[in-house]
């Protein structure tokens, strides 16, 4: 019945009828639950981790910790790549040129699969010396390097993963990339079940029933998360090569060979993107060295505080995903007026949203970081960074869905500048100015102020019709 109304809802932009603000709320709240749930998967995919993790102990947890930052990075340029091919096809979808739309999506995987491997054979070769540049201690290293290996070993089938998904959220199918994500937490349970821990016996009544187990800690999260990776991506890219109505490769008939005129396209979204993200992760390894020194307890404390947030702010990142696409499907059609209410509906309905997040945040602090550790003091220094953080939660939800709204529109490269500029101008020299003296609390503040102060700048950008421009130089031909 969801898929129905979505269809019926999304031919109405296509087609430019009018469309009420009740019908257009509805759409939002269609395509925006899904990717929320998608987005969710992702994150207690990574709080499953850190809770099994954690239960080893605290360096266990300080190892996964230390390497947080480097793999959001690299998962954040193969997102990026990703963007540059998915934005095209959300723009011709949006025109109703589906044989446009196809002949990307056939061209985007050469492209996207030649870059992942190249990334993953940078990882792979300084492995084993990351743990040591970020400052770890040598009694987390050899973890952390195994951890950091593993995930650059799976980078190819991570990033198909990423282009499938990102392919049908733009065609306007939000709901079965949610429900992959959704199964892949299960199947993650299960894989670190049988990898992180030891064999071991459980009774259930008279009956005993032994658990297989390999053992091999931190390196058997990385390797489970792996594995539920590789089922997500060989059954997204099966629905979108058999079944997807919108966009599929079985229809199709161009060729793989990447053309100038789409990489060039491909190029101008994806650049300021990986450049915005390898500079904003820079960021927080920055970050994570200035949080290094603090100590063991405040490493844990920190990775698994940022892991606990993410259940809070992934809901405005699938409102921004929805956005991503109602925007680029409105210019694609050519109507602009449409494209503005969409942005305007999704930025508040992001605000609603981690505005309510950030209270459940601040009241369920001390329960959120229980499960990922049993460690008493890191649990109490969380909690703390977490009640600090709440307070922003509004003015990032402004951030993350306007940013959403301006790659829908292609205008990526101003909105990276805007990023950067507040990270590194804001966050980093009030962490490192806080730190010494407030330790991982100063560094959570400087955070929470340099989030709202980020927010504010993109509801300004927001306001202006600046981002239509780009939109329009950027398609201005097919």
């Amino acid at each position: 019945m969801a898929s129905t109304e979505r269809d019926s809802l999304l031919t109405m932009i296509r087609s430019g009828e009018s469309m009420s603000l009740r019908q257009q709320l509805r759409l939002t709240a269609v395509l925006s639950w899904p990717a929320i749930i998608a987005q969710l998967s992702t994150i207690v995919m990574q709080y499953i981790d850190a809770a099994m993790v954690g239960s080893l102990g605290a360096e266990s947890s300080a190892s996964i910790g230390l390497m947080a930052t480097s793999t959001w990075l690299l998962w954040g340029l193969c997102s990026a790549v990703a963007s540059g091919f998915s934005v095209q096809v959300a723009n011709r979808i949006g025109a109703s040129d589906r044989k446009g739309a196809e002949a990307v999506l056939r061209q985007s995987f050469l492209p996207v699969v030649i870059f992942s491997v190249l990334l993953a054979l940078f990882g792979i070769g300084i492995s084993g010396s990351l743990p040591l540049w970020l400052r770890g201690g040598e009694e987390i290293a050899a973890d952390a390097s195994s951890y950091f290996l593993v995930f650059c070993i799976s980078l190819p089938v991570l990033q198909i993963s990423f282009l499938s998904g990102a392919m049908l959220r733009c065609s306007g199918n939000t709901l079965f990339p949610g429900i992959v994500n959704t199964g892949i937490c299960v199947l993650d349970v299960i894989f670190n079940a049988l990898l992180i821990f030891d064999g071991h016996d459980i009774t259930l009544g008279s009956t005993v029933i032994h658990i297989p187990g390999a053992g091999l800690g931190v390196t058997g999260a990385a390797i489970g998360t792996a594995l539920a990776e590789v089922v997500a991506a060989v059954v997204m890219l099966w629905y979108l090569w058999r079944r997807n109505k919108e966009l599929n490769l079985r229809d199709g008939h161009g060729s793989f060979l990447p053309k100038r005129n789409c990489m060039n396209r491909a190029f101008r979204i994806s650049t300021p993107l990986g450049v915005e993200h390898m500079l904003m992760c820079g960021a927080q390894v920055f970050i994570t060295a200035i949080v290094a020194p603090l100590g063991t307890v405040a490493i844990a404390a920190n990775a698994f505080a940022v892991t606990a947030e993410s259940l809070c702010y992934m809901p405005g990142y699938g409102i921004s995903e929805a956005a991503t696409t109602l925007v680029g499907q409105s210019l694609g059609a050519g109507r602009e007026k449409l494209a503005r209410s969409f942005a305007k509906i999704t930025v508040w309905s992001g605000i609603l949203v981690m505005t309510l997040m950030g209270v459940v945040m601040y009241v369920a602090a001390p329960l959120m970081m229980g499960i990922i550790s049993p460690v008493a003091e890191i649990c109490a220094l969380g909690t703390e960074v977490l009640r600090i953080e709440a307070f922003a939660e509004p003015m990032f939800a402004a951030s993350i869905v306007a940013y959403g709204v301006f790659v829908g529109a292609g205008d990526t490269l101003v909105p990276a500048g805007m990023n950067l500029g507040s990270i590194w101008g804001v966050r980093i020299v009030l962490a490192a100015i806080l730190a010494p003296t407030l330790g991982l609390r100063g560094v959570w503040i400087a955070m929470a102020i340099e989030l709202c102060f980020r927010g504010a700048i993109f509801l300004l950008r927001l306001r202006s019709d600046r981002w239509l421009r780009a939109n329009r130089a950027l398609f201005a031909s097919r």
